[in-house]
């Protein structure tokens, strides 16, 4: 039983499949749902600080490469500080909230990953960003989890 808690939390961890994928793969085991959730929760928010801390560095470090990787970090890097700036002079207080509802939204590649990415490319405070993405995540958690155990299909079958 362990085993099968520590594997949700391992898939939950990977890029692109994160808890969107782990809990339904927990479910299908047949592990008991609020665990699952809260497991898959603490496995996507893991990797969360290194992509905070280390993404920014790892684009400014591809930058520095004469070929399409390079081209492509110093594009994502352009972009990432002209919407940093352009956020800075319109104000920050909503930009936590669509990052909320960015890593709420249960398809891939709106998770915890992608959004990090984003907060550390704008520039965003590290603590404020952790938290949105942790309840943006849980959000996306229910949302999976309700749908893994058939809610959705049985109230629109109601």
């Amino acid at each position: 039983m362990l085993l099968k808690y520590l594997y949700a939390f391992l898939i939950s961890m990977t890029p692109i499949i994160e808890l969107r994928g782990a809990i339904p793969v927990a479910i299908g085991m047949g592990l008991d749902p609020i665990p699952t959730l809260l497991v898959c929760i603490v496995g996507n928010m893991v990797p969360v600080p290194f992509i905070f801390f280390f993404g920014h560095k790892l684009l400014l470090w591809g930058s520095r490469k004469e070929n399409a990787i390079g081209r492509f970090c110093n594009w994502c890097l352009s972009r990432g500080q002209k919407g940093s700036e352009q956020l800075k002079a319109k104000g920050r207080n909503g930009l936590y909230i669509a990052l909320l509802l960015f890593v709420g939204i249960p398809i891939p590649g709106t998770g915890a990953w992608m959004g990090t990415f984003a907060a550390s490319l704008l520039n965003m405070n590290f603590k404020k960003s952790f938290f949105y993405v942790l309840v943006g995540d849980a959000l996306a958690g229910v949302m999976v989890l309700l749908a893994s155990m058939g809610v959705f299909g049985a109230i629109a079958l109601v």
